[in-house]
């Protein structure tokens, strides 16, 4: 009975703030899979953009974190797009599962110097779901079956691009959350968190088969005003369509800048129609001790190529 009783409170005090919040945000959306990223990259491309993701997480600490995710995203005309995302989240004897579907609009701004305005609205439903069954010595009467809880809500999202710029903002579960489920005095109802995604692509020339992409993505949450920060940097090699990457990315919260909480490097390819990429995430954290890290693969299929008469979605 005490065991339960600690890991519910341990739950509704630390595992239950990330709850609907969808897809963790990690280092996966930097695997060319922006549309998990923002809703409103949804429908830029020339294919049917299939992304499959794995992330392991603190590899070697029983019952950590796991999670898969599968994104499509496709055009829909010739300024719009429309998208999805799957995903299933574990960690220890929580569940969380969901899914996305959101629609994107692109304008043309001038299409001379490709200048871009678009903007995305996503529905999701998520479930979060606190597993007994392997509870042990359970001797507690008021926990005799799972808990359970569903909820929709929706995100916002807007993309500017100029060139090789782009920023991306976006809110993130809109609607407050109903916990009656749980405990309202540890379970937050605002869920709603904001974030942007920024970067520049330098080429010197359009011929040039070689990029550099520095980025930043920054996250804050308005219930308890947590906010985190990564750093990014992705050089690109081309071989004409297809295409090589190597980075590193480096993650911190905001009022902890000296002190990560993990580094990453990361690589990847795209060959004809099929993508791969891979990022190990070193903890620097108090968990260094315990965790050989977090791995993150990502696979992927472009297919049905399809090209756009506009050019707000190339």
């Amino acid at each position: 009975m005490k065991k339960v009783i600690g890991f519910l409170i341990i739950m509704n005090i630390l595992t239950v703030r990330s709850q609907e919040l969808t897809v963790p945000q990690l280092s996966q959306y930097l695997s060319d899979n922006p549309f998990l990223m923002s809703p409103s990259f949804s429908g830029i491309g020339n294919y049917v953009k299939v992304r499959m993701n794995g992330v392991t997480q603190w590899t070697g600490i029983k019952d950590a974190p796991d999670t898969q995710s599968l994104s499509a995203d496709v055009r829909l005309g010739n300024r719009s797009g429309i998208g999805m995302v799957l995903y299933n989240d574990s960690n220890g004897e929580t569940k969380q599962r969901g899914s996305k579907i959101s629609f994107a609009h692109h304008l043309t701004i001038d299409k001379y110097e490709n200048h871009f305005f678009s903007f995305a609205l996503s529905f999701n439903l998520n479930q979060f779901r606190i597993d007994i069954e392997n509870f042990e010595d359970n001797n507690d009467l008021a926990v005799v079956n799972d808990r359970a809880s569903s909820n929709p809500n929706f995100d916002l999202g807007a993309l500017y691009r100029r060139a090789g710029f782009y920023l991306s903002l976006n809110v993130a579960n809109i609607l407050n959350k109903d916990f009656k489920k749980f405990n309202p005095i540890f379970e937050p109802n605002v869920l709603r968190n904001y974030y942007l995604y920024s970067g520049y692509k330098f080429r010197k020339s359009k011929r040039d088969d070689f990029e550099i992409e520095p980025s930043v993505f920054v996250q804050y949450f308005e219930n308890d005003s947590r906010s985190v920060t990564d750093i990014n940097t992705k050089f690109r090699w081309y071989d004409f369509l297809d295409y090589y990457y190597a980075g590193f990315t480096y993650r911190f919260l905001n009022d902890q800048l000296g002190n990560p909480l993990y580094m990453a490097p990361i690589i990847g390819l795209k060959k004809d129609n099929f993508y791969f990429g891979y990022s190990y995430q070193i903890i620097m954290n108090e968990l260094l001790g315990y965790s050989n890290g977090t791995h993150v693969v990502t696979l992927g299929l472009d297919l049905f190529q399809g090209i756009s008469n506009c050019t707000c979605t190339y």
